[in-house]
């Protein structure tokens, strides 16, 4: 009876290292495409914070308008805890010395600025404050987040 032998081969380092390079390629690929989806992720999470934040500030931005006579929209997001999130709803009234004058300035519960005036002189900034406080927004007391 005759018996064929099968020739058997042991592994060579090329044959190990392509396998394992073909390894590492899908790893690759995979990892490539868990760093999009997170990155798509946040990025619509950005921009759903930006929409809601856009909305807050022009609220406040008329707000502080019917007041002034003018105001400019400022931050519409903030970070917070290493994710951006729109400015607050709550409205309090500040006034603020810049270096190039004053401005009178509406702000989230946390100081972030979301409407501010022209660059006025301080007794006009002054006189806007006490007519938003006589409209019912509340001053605020605490450090203001300008852009």
């Amino acid at each position: 009876m005759i018996t064929a032998k099968i020739p058997t081969t042991t592994p060579t380092r090329g044959f190990l290292f392509n396998g394992l390079r073909k390894f590492v390629l899908l790893l690759n690929v995979k990892l490539k495409r868990l760093i999009v989806k997170t990155l798509q992720n946040n990025f619509v999470q950005y921009h759903q914070a930006v929409r809601i934040g856009q909305e807050r500030a022009r609220k406040s931005q008329m707000n502080l308008f019917n007041h002034a006579g003018f105001a400019m929209l400022t931050l519409t997001v903030k970070k917070s805890e290493g994710k951006f999130v729109p400015v607050g709803e709550q409205e309090f009234v500040a006034v603020v010395n810049k270096h190039e004058g004053w401005v009178t300035v509406i702000v989230d519960e946390e100081g972030y600025a979301k409407a501010q005036s022209k660059v006025l002189e301080e007794n006009d900034a002054r006189e806007i404050l006490k007519k938003a406080v006589a409209a019912g927004i509340p001053e605020y007391t605490g450090k203001v987040k300008l852009v």
